[in-house]
């Protein structure tokens, strides 16, 4: 790898005050936090915002079916880009950090570049994807998922969102619906910076981490059926209560992944009754279940041991269910020397750097499909995510971006 160049650094100041701008849009009143839901008015006017910043660049800028947007900036030669980039669309409670700073710190690469009058051999690209999140559409990684040919756009299109629309009218309501062809061609490469959104490097002292892969992720939606009845002349041993099974079902999630321990992890982060009144026992019980470890054979097995306790726990208390599969996502092993890359950059830029699988899914897994791809993450504030006091220092945010920089760079001149 050729040595960084020293006179090659980004703007902190330029790099914050575009995280500003786009945090502004979908603002959480009272805090630092901002929420634009897919393809939502919100996530429009961040699209329209990053558009223009993309515009103001002279980059090339494609819109493709699913409303992925990609910006190149040509090279010396043409062929596949080297590509950058992440998401914009956040979870209802989000960070000004999550996806835009891949996004944001790609077009400060890029501006960094043009102000140095650096032309790369390789064309550079930055995208942002659809609806990452799968806050308002699951699966999350919509976008990328359809953008490297993992789910057909046409199947895409017809998702249902929480509150009603399909993913094809909405695009189009937003005037975000493309015509760029699908899937698209592979980049020579792709690289995406994100915060770590756990709190393995502040804990460590360590500024960069070269990210290894990605978690395998199961996210499952189950909804239990009883039978509703008064709670007051209900005797308890004549109940059919699913809201029983429901957070006996949350329970175990909890207890199986610290039985198993580190990395599997396992959360209940939704529980809806009906008719969710205080004196009626619920007739149904909807949850989902997110289940994710590095290890595909022992993903599997949890998903095993947890079908089994429900239906033993449904059959206890004589209520029926029903399992509907939300995602699922094998682990992603990153490139080996793109990995490498990320960490002798680092190391040549002053950076302390651990390599680390990631704990959350990103778009990064999905452009592992097809062509080599890496990670560099960045430091979290006690280990905040998808919570609008999520923070990254600015000496963090700036080594990030530079480690970004010179990488893309390394890989545009290979």
């Amino acid at each position: 790898m050729a040595v960084p160049r020293s006179d090659l650094s980004i703007d902190i100041d330029r790099l914050q005050q575009r995280l500003a701008d786009l945090a502004a849009i979908g603002a959480i009143e009272g805090t630092d936090g901002c929420s634009r839901l897919a393809l939502t008015d919100e996530d429009r006017e961040g699209r329209d915002l990053v558009m223009a910043q993309m515009n103001e660049l002279g980059l090339d800028i494609t819109i493709d079916g699913i409303g992925n947007v990609v910006a190149v900036m040509p090279g010396q030669t043409k062929g596949p880009p080297v590509m950058t980039g992440s998401h914009i669309d956040t979870v209802r409670t989000g960070g000004r950090y999550d996806g835009n700073l891949g996004v944001l710190a790609g077009l400060e690469v890029i501006e960094t570049l043009k102000t140095a009058g650096v032309i790369p051999k390789r064309p550079l690209a930055v995208a942002f994807f659809t609806d990452e999140e799968g806050a308002r559409f699951p699966p999350d990684m919509l976008g990328s998922l359809v953008y490297v040919g993992g789910m057909p756009l046409e199947q895409a299109l017809e998702i249902e969102a929480i509150d009603g629309p399909t993913v094809g009218e909405e695009l189009t309501r937003i005037g975000y619906a493309g015509s760029a062809p699908l899937p698209a061609a592979a980049p020579h490469a792709f690289v995406e910076l994100h915060i770590e959104q756990g709190p393995v490097l502040e804990a460590e002292g360590i500024t960069i981490g070269a990210v290894t892969g990605v978690q395998g992720i199961s996210w499952q939606e189950v909804t239990v059926t009883g039978q509703s009845n008064h709670a007051g002349t209900t005797p308890m041993h004549m109940r059919k209560d699913p809201g029983l099974v429901a957070v006996e079902c949350a329970a175990f999630v909890r207890e199986m992944a610290m039985d198993i321990g580190h990395p599997q992890v396992g959360t209940v982060g939704r529980i809806e009754f009906s008719p969710n009144l205080v004196n009626v026992i619920p007739a149904s019980a909807t949850f989902t279940v997110d289940l994710r470890n590095t290890d595909e054979a022992e993903l599997r097995h949890c998903e095993r041991r947890f079908a089994d306790f429900l239906e033993a726990a449904a059959e206890v208390e004589d209520c029926t269910f029903e399992i509907r599969e939300l995602a699922r996502f094998e682990p992603v092993v990153f490139d080996p020397e793109v990995v490498a890359l990320v960490e002798t950059t680092a190391q040549e830029l002053g950076q302390s750097v651990l390599r680390m699988p990631s704990g959350a899914g990103h778009d990064a897994q999905m452009l592992a499909r097809v062509c080599p791809t890496a990670m560099i993450f960045t430091q979290s504030r006690d280990g905040l995510s998808h919570n609008p006091h999520e923070y990254t220092a600015p000496a963090d945010l700036e080594a990030g971006a530079n480690v970004l920089l010179h990488t893309l760079l390394a890989l545009a001149e290979s």
